[in-house]
């Protein structure tokens, strides 16, 4: 796996997790201040693999005592959109809005 492969999937699952914790305070609530996530998905070995070494490289400072913390995210759902009524408006209805 690329290093943009890497990115591009930890940018869905991190963003997926922030709307998670958005979605469900009680988790957001469990975590440590400031902690380090490590996002870690038993769907895709290879990710999971490469984020937990990422930590073993980066995750820990010097004089950085803030806690880790691994979250196992079983899979993601599929994308579905969240577009309610989408319709293809005509030429003269578009003219209209813009007047």
């Amino acid at each position: 796996m690329t290093h943009d492969e890497i990115f591009e999937k930890n940018l869905t699952l991190s963003t997926e997790f922030s709307l998670y914790l958005l979605e469900h305070p009680e988790f957001a609530d469990t975590l440590p201040d400031k902690a380090h996530i490590v996002l870690l998905p038993k769907d895709d070995l290879e990710l999971c693999k490469a984020n937990l070494k990422a930590t073993s490289l980066y995750g820990r400072r010097d004089g950085d005592d803030r806690p880790l913390v691994y979250v196992e995210i079983e899979r993601l759902a599929p994308v579905r959109s969240r577009l309610v009524n989408p319709r293809v408006a005509t030429q003269a209805e578009v003219e209209a809005i813009a007047t």
